[in-house]
């Protein structure tokens, strides 16, 4: 009789969260900002149906990176418990800490799970307050520890590098076009080849959300369209801008040269 092949209990968790962060780290990162009027999501996103950002509730939003089919589930699942609480109970009931304490239950039973692989997913969970001082994003990871992140926070892609250019950049208090803007130019911010460069992201490939105390309505969490952000930004510098086209030289009769091809769009 074979004898059963053992892993010890050290290297089976490692070996998870190792395969739990590569898959977190093939997305693209997504940034969380506390503003003057609330607090500030911003990813690049260039799917228009597929959101990273979402509400749960009145006050609360969901946001996470990795992948899509987990944390959607997981979203559900958020916009079930919330409804139920808020129903059973009251809406002041529901708040952005118990919600987080229930992500953190589910993704740790997950990952500690030896019947199914840990979920690819890191997420955050933000509540708007009365004031500034009130407002709270929570961090969750794959196996589900909570973080209580306060200015800031940065999760997917090349975090590290991201939130290095936030910590340089970001002042508290700032208005929204601010923040938008040390946001945006934060996930252009990136290392390649050991090289930091810096790109525009276009507009259209932005996924912005707020969750607005100012709002009159009891329902804080909106979305912001790209004709609004592009306002927000302003001009962003002449690498936005498309280059001026070069005049063609003109073709001799004996030429055999093919006309230039114009570059894929």
């Amino acid at each position: 009789m074979s004898m059963p092949f053992y892993v010890s209990p050290e290297q089976l968790m490692k070996d998870r969260a190792d395969f739990a962060r590569k898959g977190i780290a093939r997305g693209r990162s997504l940034v969380a900002v506390q503003y003057a009027d609330g607090v500030l999501f911003v990813s690049e996103n260039p799917s228009q149906a597929l959101h990273k950002v979402s509400e749960i509730y009145d006050r609360i939003a969901f946001a996470a990176v990795g992948r899509y089919n987990e944390f959607e589930n997981l979203r559900i699942a958020g916009v079930r418990l919330a409804d139920m609480r808020g129903y059973s109970y009251d809406r002041r009931d529901v708040t952005g800490r118990g919600l987080a304490n229930a992500y953190a239950q589910t993704l740790g039973t997950i990952f500690s799970s030896g019947g199914e692989k840990p979920y690819e997913v890191e997420i955050f969970v933000a509540e708007v307050g009365d004031s500034i001082e009130d407002d709270t994003i929570y961090r969750l990871t794959y196996e589900g520890r909570v973080a209580d992140e306060h200015g800031y926070a940065v999760m997917g892609g090349d975090a590290e590098t991201v939130a290095a250019y936030l910590a340089d950049h970001y002042a508290d208090g700032a208005t929204l076009e601010v923040a938008l803007g040390v946001a945006v130019a934060a996930l252009g911010h990136a290392t390649e080849g050991g090289q930091t460069t810096d790109r525009v992201i276009p507009v259209g490939d932005l996924e912005v959300a707020v969750l607005d105390r100012t709002r009159t309505q009891p329902r804080k969490f909106a979305r912001i369209r790209p004709a609004r952000i592009e306002e927000l930004l302003g001009e962003r510098g002449p690498s936005e801008a498309a280059p001026a086209e070069a005049p063609e030289p003109p073709l001799s009769a004996d030429s055999d040269d093919d006309p230039p091809v114009a570059p894929p769009l």
